[in-house]
């Protein structure tokens, strides 16, 4: 089986959840003896498309042409589109018509959570087959290592004892960077470090408004990569991703590893998950500030551990072995045919 995992838009989605996805897809497949590619000139069984747009599309038409099965992720949903940059909602029309481009003419589509599925089963138009499979993390990337730490640590100016509560995730306004910064101006003694970039054309007056007026205990130094935000993840003290809607968030999973405690907004996408059993779910920004304390006073290794055994299951190489058997199974069924 050789699959060709089609790229598009890399530069610009590097720094997004899309870009990981395909880089964590790329390393799963080749962990379970799957021959991939990015060559579309070269030949392959099936193409898998991780966007949406123009050039994905026009190779998705070729691909059917040709009788080459078409997998398409569903990473992308109506919903979380809205509230996320500058003129979203202007150009909200012309998206919905490319993800019904590609989402109606799949073979099969992959989304990685249940609550993505439900979504996605409303629009009304999609006939094929949904499959759901989370993006998974590699647990090896983000297990405890102090020369990390202390990178994080000496990178930020802090010491030992300070506490510090990180988000990380584009500067959207749905992923509610403005109430972590309000959230900070309730605790001034705790430091509060956004991960993530956008440009500032793209930003919403509310985001642009609230980096403006940000207290001087919120720190965001953009995109970060590599061993400071590893450090971040296995050093802070919570994750608060207080996002108001999400496919997966693959930053919930990368706490989840890093056995970091995570806060996040009681939304759809995380009712797998139990309050007070894997992560503390809140609805505003008092309970918010009411669940740093709460980690911040008293022992979360319990709830540390659930999350870790949970996300053990979603580790790159068993993510790896799982998508392989669904191409499997469509290039079984096409054979048939």
């Amino acid at each position: 089986m050789k699959v060709l995992l089609f790229k598009e838009m890399q530069k610009m989605l590097k720094v997004s959840g899309i870009g990981r996805a395909f880089r964590q897809q790329f390393k799963a497949l080749e962990m379970n003896g799957v021959t991939v590619t990015t060559d579309r000139t070269e030949k392959f069984d099936l193409v898998h498309f991780n966007t949406v747009f123009a050039e994905s599309y026009s190779f998705l038409k070729h691909a059917k042409r040709k009788d080459i099965p078409v997998v398409v992720h569903a990473h992308s949903t109506k919903e979380d589109f809205l509230n996320s940059f500058n003129f979203s909602k202007y150009i909200k029309g012309w998206f919905y018509q490319k993800l019904k481009n590609m989402y109606s003419n799949a073979d099969l589509i992959i989304t990685p959570s249940n609550y993505s599925k439900s979504l996605l089963l409303k629009y009304g138009y999609i006939t094929c087959p949904i499959k759901v499979l989370s993006n998974g993390i590699d647990l090896d990337e983000y297990k405890k290592d102090e020369s990390k730490e202390a990178q994080f640590r000496n990178h930020f100016n802090l010491a030992s004892t300070d506490k510090a509560v990180i988000g990380v995730g584009l500067l959207f306004e749905r992923k509610g960077l403005h109430d972590f910064i309000e959230i900070a101006r309730m605790m001034p003694n705790v430091t509060f470090i956004w991960f993530g970039t956008l440009s500032k054309a793209m930003q919403t007056k509310t985001i642009k408004q609230a980096i403006e007026k940000k207290p001087d205990n919120v720190i965001m130094p953009g995109y970060i990569a590599g061993d400071i935000i590893k450090g971040a993840f296995t050093s802070a003290d919570a994750l608060l991703f207080p996002s108001y809607e999400e496919t997966e968030g693959i930053v919930v999973l990368e706490a989840m590893a890093s056995n970091l405690p995570i806060i996040v907004r009681n939304i759809g996408v995380y009712d797998d998950f139990t309050h007070n059993k894997e992560v503390l779910k809140g609805n505003n920004n008092q309970e918010f500030k009411a669940l740093i304390e709460h980690i911040l006073n008293n022992d979360m290794s319990e709830m540390t551990k659930n999350a870790y055994e949970s996300v053990s299951q979603k580790d790159l190489k068993i993510i790896g072995e799982k998508l392989k058997g669904i191409y499997q199974e469509l290039l079984e069924k096409r054979l048939e045919k």
